[in-house]
């Protein structure tokens, strides 16, 4: 008589089937982390100003003056002729520290300056104040009369604009391959002495200017020239 057979042993389901249902098992996707939205701009990255009269070019100069970040920044001053740019500049000078005759780079395309580090740094152990930044270059381009391209490039101009320190630029649409400014200085003329200005910040180090450009430092305003540097309202351009 046959022996009975024995009942087959259970076998396990291929690895690659799910061990409940039988059903093909797929390996989950490793998890990624979504993508981080694009960060938003600053929301005071563009500023309109109403100036009555040259005091107030000066208040916003010396505002202005008071941010470190100015040590590095490429501004450009747009406008037509007499709308106040070279006297803006005067100005921003006068609050760094320059003395002396202060010349419009005209003819020559670029004045050079050097102050000493105008900011606070922090002191070292000995108690006195260190400087470790050296002196501030400032150079001050005007483009108005730049026709030929190779002017640009002859005159070391690109090189100049692309090292440290504070580069204050008037005429920048004569220019060929001007960087990105990290802030632009519009300034629009109306009847009589006012003038309209627009603040654009593009780099975060534009903003910190804006931002110290709309700062209210009464104590540095002489006393006979009350601060009337205000942003502009809802409609106004």
């Amino acid at each position: 008589m046959p022996a009975p057979h024995a009942p087959s042993p259970a076998t396990a389901p291929p690895a690659c089937e799910h061990p409940a249902t039988g059903a093909p098992h797929t390996a989950a996707a490793p998890r990624t982390p979504p993508a981080k939205p694009p960060r938003p701009a600053p929301p005071e990255s563009a500023l309109g100003l109403s100036w009555a009269s040259e005091e107030d070019t000066q208040a916003f100069a010396r505002r202005l003056a008071h941010t470190p970040a100015l040590g590095h920044a490429l501004i450009t001053l747009h406008g037509d002729l007499g709308a106040g740019k070279t006297t803006l500049v005067r100005h921003l000078l006068r609050a760094l520290g320059v003395g002396g005759r202060i010349k419009s780079p005209t003819y020559a395309v670029v004045e050079p300056y050097e102050v000493p580090w105008p900011w606070a740094v922090p002191a070292t152990q000995s108690g006195n104040q260190s400087d470790p930044q050296g002196p501030l270059g400032i150079w001050h381009f005007d483009f108005y009369r730049l026709g030929d391209p190779r002017e640009w490039e002859d005159a070391g101009l690109r090189d100049l604009l692309a090292s440290p320190g504070l580069k204050l630029v008037e005429w920048p649409e004569q220019a060929p391959d001007l960087p990105t400014p990290d802030l632009a200085v519009y300034l629009h003329t109306t009847d009589g002495d006012q003038r309209l200005v627009r603040l654009l910040a593009h780099t975060e180090c534009g903003y910190r200017c804006l931002r110290a450009a709309q700062s209210d430092i009464q104590s540095d305003a002489p006393d006979d020239a009350p601060e009337r540097t205000r942003p502009q309202t809802k409609g106004e351009t």
